[in-house]
């Protein structure tokens, strides 16, 4: 049988497993995010597996963009355009880089290295490809992108993405 490279999915999390991963990881799905995860759970290589996937390693997928813009400040001399002047000792500005990105919006694992932010109450977000201080848009919201994961729909080109959040945007190049 052919590969369609098409993802295999799971029947979509419940509300009560949607609230304890919520509670669990400490932050809430965007509520297109907790949609999209209501009606069909992505799983294979590189999708969260919200149902099964040992708790350590959905923790380092959330870890994971904020520990990439660290490594950027201590390796690459990134340094946030609105966090000041950066600190002499790179202790200090990796104390610094922390302080702030606890104030960026959290970003969930989408699938890979993409993401979106969290937060009840919001929506309708682009897609983010983060990869240390690197941050693309992948696609204009999550069902384009599942879409175009799941079912192998082209992206529109006519639609490109608008980033939307608190200091990632900033980094989209």
């Amino acid at each position: 049988m052919p590969d369609d490279g098409a993802a295999p999915t799971a029947p979509g999390l419940t509300d009560d497993e949607l609230a304890r991963i919520e509670d669990e990881f400490g932050f809430e799905f965007a509520d297109d995010h907790r949609s999209m995860l209501s009606s069909v759970l992505p799983v294979g290589d590189s999708w969260p597996n919200w149902r099964d996937a040992p708790r350590r390693t959905l923790q380092q997928r959330l870890r994971l963009p904020a520990e990439g813009i660290l490594f950027a400040v201590e390796w690459q001399d990134f340094w946030g355009a609105d966090w000041g002047a950066r600190p002499a000792r790179m202790k200090d500005a990796l104390r610094s880089a922390n302080y702030h990105l606890a104030r960026a919006p959290q970003l969930v694992p989408v699938h890979s290295n993409c993401y979106l932010p969290a937060g009840r109450g919001s929506q309708g977000h682009p897609v983010l490809s983060v990869y240390q201080a690197n941050v693309t848009s992948c696609d204009t919201d999550i069902f384009a992108y599942v879409e175009r994961q799941i079912g192998g729909v082209e992206a529109d080109p006519s639609q490109p993405p608008t980033p939307t959040v608190e200091f990632w945007s900033d980094l989209v190049g």
